[in-house]
């Protein structure tokens, strides 16, 4: 597995030995949400970067999923049909949201690192 990378609307993303990207929402995210109860997973089509690809519903409010990158997803997670609640009990596993093959591969390493993202939610707390 690959370090994690992440964005400041709370992506993470994990590169996979077949050059996908693995997409979830962080666990400080899915904190902030609550209890999700629904979860709308994107089309498997092109997205240019800070599209909104999915939607994540709580019992405290609806959010949206953004596309980190340019690229094709490639896959999404069925898991999350009837089990949306795996974002809150796997937030960094398996409530992933989709993969995607990004335009520009190199482009994932210059997202926020850990350190970053966590000088990044400390400002939020």
């Amino acid at each position: 597995m690959s370090e994690l990378r992440f964005t400041e609307d709370h992506e993470w993303l994990r590169t996979e030995a077949d050059g996908s990207v693995t997409v979830g929402i962080t666990a400080f995210a899915q904190n902030a949400l609550g209890d999700v109860v629904f979860v709308q997973l994107p089309e498997l089509k092109a997205y240019d970067k800070g599209a909104e690809t999915a939607t994540v519903e709580s019992v405290k409010a609806a959010s949206g999923v953004y596309m980190p990158l340019d690229g094709d997803v490639v896959e999404t997670n069925p898991a999350l049909e009837s089990n949306p609640e795996l974002v809150n009990e796997a937030p960094l596993g398996e409530g992933w949201f989709f993969r995607f093959k990004p335009t520009d591969a190199l482009a994932v390493a210059k997202l926020l690192d850990q350190d970053a993202y966590d000088r990044l939610i400390k400002d939020h707390a």
